[in-house]
């Protein structure tokens, strides 16, 4: 069955590109489209799309507004296009925080240059997110108890009615955290990612005992934005990763979009410029494989929600090494792939919900 999709913008020529593209897709119906957010309220509850694309500045009602707007009346994956600036990458996060699922650089340049791989990526996302519709339809809860955090400064991603609980964890099927004195942790993740890891980090007490990298794909204007965020909620501090920061304890550095992160045996990162034969600017898997050669059996990785398969082979040299490898159950994922790809390759020694990961990581740490 074709999934059926929405497309609002307020750009009439972005509006009909988007259309077509999506349209090219046999598997993929426009049922309709909107100029602004109020439009788009009414032809979501009219049209109950499996897929809304959504811009974020329009008139009358701007996205964000609408994107919680429907999430409260009528919860429904929702795509964001946002401009590759710092402010577009603010925007872009709110967004996530209102109830978005993924989001989209907005690059006209991109869809007249290249637009095979637009189509393809475009496609790809609305597929995958698509896939997330039935938790949408059925997993409309009250929000969480916001973290305690020591700096509560901004919007806490996440915390809004649509969020969708973890599972419960039972110790008869997944195992106690095993204590041990890690060099590392390495947490990686995609499609999701931005709310988990503030789910996760915002649990970690500010003298967490080790080091922490993390490894969102997120385009380059977008993961410092992201680490200021995430800086100003978390009780540990956290910051974009440069080339020959030291890795020390209580202290998260994000992989930088666009480019890779290794760490080395020193206690260093080191940042390279993105490989384009590699699908993933930063890549988990370059990280997690530096990570086993430079600290053998003494790191601690996740790998929590996202599409795809990156972290597998980067969490198969870490077993290889003797380090411990977690994944994100599928209950709390938004997209079940990443963590899937661990699991089936029998790669992870537990599995554990979203809302649990940050306590057992504090538990595993000593």
């Amino acid at each position: 069955m074709a999934v059926k999709v929405l497309v609002v913008d307020d750009s009439g020529f972005f509006r009909r590109r988007v259309s077509e593209i999506l349209s090219s897709d046999s598997n993929i119906q426009v049922i309709g489209t909107a100029t602004n957010g109020r439009e788009a309220i009414d032809q979501a509850l009219a049209l109950k799309p499996d897929v809304i694309t959504m811009d974020y500045e329009m008139p009358m009602m701007d996205g964000i507004t609408a994107v919680r707007q429907i999430m409260q009346r009528c919860p429904t994956p929702v795509l964001m296009f946002s401009s590759l600036t710092h402010e577009g990458a603010r925007v872009t996060l709110d967004a996530l925080d209102a109830g978005a699922v993924d989001f989209l650089p907005k690059n006209f340049e991109d869809i007249s240059r290249n637009p095979d791989k637009v189509k393809q990526l475009l496609c790809e996302k609305v597929h995958s997110i698509s896939r997330s519709n039935r938790r949408f339809s059925s997993t409309v809860s009250a929000p969480a108890a916001p973290p305690q955090a020591v700096r509560p400064i901004g919007t806490s991603l996440g915390s809004t009615t649509h969020a969708r609980p973890a599972a419960p964890v039972h110790a008869a099927s997944t195992p106690a955290p095993r204590r041990k004195p890690y060099r590392l942790v390495a947490i990686g993740t995609s499609t999701g990612g931005p709310v988990a890891l503030q789910r996760v980090l915002t649990q970690l007490p500010g003298n967490f005992p080790a080091p922490i990298v993390l490894i969102q794909h997120m385009p380059a204007a977008f993961t410092k934005a992201f680490a200021e965020r995430l800086d100003k909620l978390c009780k540990i501090r956290v910051k974009e990763a440069e080339d020959g920061d030291l890795l020390r304890p209580g202290l998260a550095l994000l992989a930088p979009g666009g480019k890779q992160m290794m760490v080395d045996g020193r206690g260093a990162v080191r940042i390279l410029p993105g490989d384009e034969r590699l699908n993933y600017r930063p890549c988990v898997d370059v990280t997690f494989g530096s990570a086993a050669k430079a600290f053998g059996d003494k790191v601690l990785a996740v790998v929590l929600t996202g599409m795809g398969a990156d972290g597998r082979e980067g969490a198969r040299m870490l077993k290889q090494s003797g380090s411990q490898v977690w994944a994100q159950d599928e209950a709390s994922c938004v997209i079940y792939g990443m963590p899937m790809a661990v699991v089936k390759a029998n790669l992870s020694d537990a599995v554990y919900g979203l809302d649990d990961i940050g306590r057992h990581l504090s538990e595993a740490c000593i």
